[in-house]
């Protein structure tokens, strides 16, 4: 959370000519941040194998299946991460940066990508559930000949979707707060593999919003998403 903070008040601050002191203290923050950051993922590889472990139990085959290579891309991921940071130590020379950085990456991608579409498939059982209670209390409504139209048609089906959507999230904060984390998580390699480039003021919103998503589920362990 810090560090994305100082990214963001540095993108903030940078435009004006007389914050350069500030802005520099930002990045200075930022970058040893960043380094206390590596040390404390080095065991991370650890973390992620037994996530693996976990998510293979899963009784759903989708989620199993998705957070499964989820969990894979992210041992890979941490391993290229690992090597990055010994290489920046000096402890090992001849290494790629740029190749590394990129692997790291790609690898992180597919990892959140892979999370997000468990999320998408849990934010879908979540909305068929909804429906399926709101159809049980409701009587079947009477449609009016005369008031109707194929555009009044199309903006109550925009409009329902979007409630139901609301809806569902509001009743799973666990869902809602992961599908978040990861969309916010996965603005940065997008950017760093030129898929979708953004700029370090999106970047770094969106990593504090994840952070304060992270901090919540560590605070109340309860809003972390569960693997049925």
């Amino acid at each position: 959370a810090t560090q994305y903070t100082c990214m963001l008040l540095r993108y903030l601050l940078e435009p004006k000519a007389d914050n350069e002191k500030v802005v520099m203290k930002l990045k200075k923050l930022e970058s040893s941040v960043s380094t206390g950051r590596k040390w404390f993922r080095l065991g991370n590889v650890v973390h992620a194998l037994q996530a693996t472990q976990q998510s293979i139990r899963a009784t759903d085959p989708v989620p199993r299946i998705c957070l499964t290579l989820a969990s894979l891309n992210r041992v890979i991921y941490f391993i290229c991460d690992t090597v990055l940071f010994v290489r920046s130590t000096g402890l090992v020379s001849g290494v790629n940066k740029e190749k590394w950085r990129r692997w790291a990456a790609r690898y992180y991608y597919y990892s959140l990508l892979l999370s997000l579409v468990r999320d998408l498939y849990e934010v879908s059982l979540q909305m068929k559930q909804v429906a399926h209670d709101r159809a049980k209390r409701e009587k079947s409504p009477s449609q009016d000949p005369l008031r109707y139209s194929v555009a009044d048609e199309e903006t109550e089906w925009l409009q329902s979707l979007l409630l139901l959507l609301f809806h569902s999230l509001k009743r799973h904060p666990p869902l809602f707060l992961d599908t978040v984390k990861n969309f916010c998580d996965i603005l940065n390699p997008l950017d760093q593999l030129g898929i979708y480039k953004s700029n370090p003021g999106i970047i770094g919103l969106g990593g504090l919003v994840s952070s304060v998503a992270g901090i919540i589920t560590v605070v109340y362990p309860q809003m972390k998403l569960k693997t049925q």
